[in-house]
């Protein structure tokens, strides 16, 4: 019983966050995270989760991210990806090479480094995703652009960590093999994306290949979503979300990914299987995937993840200088260098290219994993670099809903914001049609 004790204290944590929110109009994320913090430092949530708690909160984050991109169209996000290539290299690149000399100029050890700049590399799209939701920016193309170059920067950063770790712990040598498997893991998973895209899911399409074997359309998944005319497509959606989020965790990646995949990759066509049906099974479905994505199991996610966040006062001190260094770092490489990127290599406006910028200052999922492979499984991580990690951590993901709810007015162009360089003006907010 002790697991439904710690169960009520989060979803109690969970309402309060959204009384709070509601009051200070702030996204609910950021007290999540708050809540979780302050529930494990002064002793009501343990240190270490039990294993219900952390399945939960995997649930939770399967969840949201199949959701999100539910909500998403697939040739919208296709546009995105050619859009986002730049935004995913510099702003991968940046925030480790920062991370990396930070680390070695106050430590001078160079594998120690190396942990530190990979826990601080991928972005923590869910956390975005949720901050875009609430203000309600999520379907605009700086939303996509953040959700695109994010998934293919945790892709890239699951790479390294699989290349880099071994190297860091000497468990093994950097080989042209190693390389070669991990990049033809994520090739074969996104292929494999697209074969259930393209010919498992659709009843009809424009591909030749239906036309020619027309059995295809008796096995699509519109069969499944129909089941009990209807009743059950929420389970039946639900099922393909974690299957999918299985064969992407069985490929090497977060089980998010494979969950925002399935969402991405099942159309609202698909739930019209009842022409005499007056029920939109779609958008009740939808509805109900909302509701338990980010009401009641999603937010457990959010208050296990601040619940990481273990502060010890003496070491605290005296890594205040690194962790503002670090910080300072991390969130100027990361907001310079995508934004830049957005704007040059994605063509976006700079009013979209700094919210991008902004949106991938969350560190999460892969942060933690990193710490706890370096500090706990082979203590590369001196107890003062984790303490500066976890701190940088907390503070980015702080900064993530509030930076974003700060930008949102000269995102939409209600607010004014201009350079002059020299006899130039470069809007940096948003300008409407007069």
């Amino acid at each position: 019983m002790q697991d439904m004790f710690f169960l009520a204290i989060i979803w109690t944590g969970v309402l309060l966050s959204y009384f709070m929110a509601q009051k200070t109009k702030l996204t609910p994320v950021l007290y999540f995270l708050a809540f979780g913090s302050l529930m494990v430092n002064i002793g009501v949530l343990p240190e270490q989760s039990s294993e219900f708690i952390r399945g939960f909160s995997e649930i939770g984050i399967i969840l949201i991210m199949f959701a999100v991109g539910f909500e998403e169209d697939s040739s919208h996000f296709i546009q995105g990806v050619k859009r986002s290539w730049g935004i995913a290299l510099f702003g991968a690149l940046a925030p480790f090479a920062a991370a990396y000399y930070v680390t070695l100029y106050f430590w001078q050890d160079p594998k120690l480094s190396i942990m530190c700049g990979l826990a601080m590399t991928a972005t923590a799209v869910s956390l975005t995703m949720v901050s875009l939701k609430g203000e309600r920016l999520q379907h605009s193309d700086a939303a996509t652009g953040i959700m695109t170059s994010a998934i293919l920067d945790d892709i890239a950063s699951l790479a390294a960590v699989a290349i880099l770790v071994p190297l860091a712990t000497g468990a093994a040598e950097l080989t042209a093999l190693g390389i070669l498997v991990i990049i033809g893991k994520a090739i074969t998973f996104f292929v494999l994306i697209s074969v259930l895209n393209l010919f498992v899911f659709p009843h009809n399409s424009t591909l030749k290949l239906f036309n020619r074997i027309p059995a295809l359309k008796n096995f699509g998944i519109k069969d499944l979503i129909g089941v009990s005319k209807g009743e059950q497509a929420t389970l039946a959606v639900l099922l393909v979300a974690l299957l999918i989020s299985l064969v992407s965790y069985e490929f090497g990646f977060h089980p998010a990914v494979g969950a925002y995949m399935a969402g991405l990759i099942i159309k609202q066509e698909y739930f019209h299987f009842f022409e005499e049906s007056k029920r939109d099974h779609y958008e009740q479905t939808k509805k109900i995937v909302d509701n338990v994505a980010f009401s009641w199991i999603g937010p457990v996610f959010f208050v296990e993840l601040g619940s990481k966040i273990i502060f010890d006062q003496s070491i605290l001190l005296d890594v205040i200088p690194e962790i503002i260094t670090l910080t300072t770092g991390i969130l100027l490489a990361q907001i310079i260098s995508a934004a830049i990127a957005a704007k040059t290599t994605g063509n976006y406006a700079w009013h979209e290219s700094i919210l991008i910028g902004l949106g991938m200052l969350g560190r999460a999922e892969l942060a933690f994993v990193v710490m706890d492979i370096g500090y706990v499984q082979h203590s590369i991580i001196t107890t003062e670099a984790f303490y500066t990690l976890m701190a940088t951590a907390f503070i980015l993901n702080v900064t993530v809903p509030i930076s974003i709810k700060l930008w949102k007015p000269y995102f939409e162009g209600s607010k004014p914001l201009s350079l002059r360089l020299g006899t130039k003006r470069v809007w940096l907010s948003r300008q409407k049609p007069r």
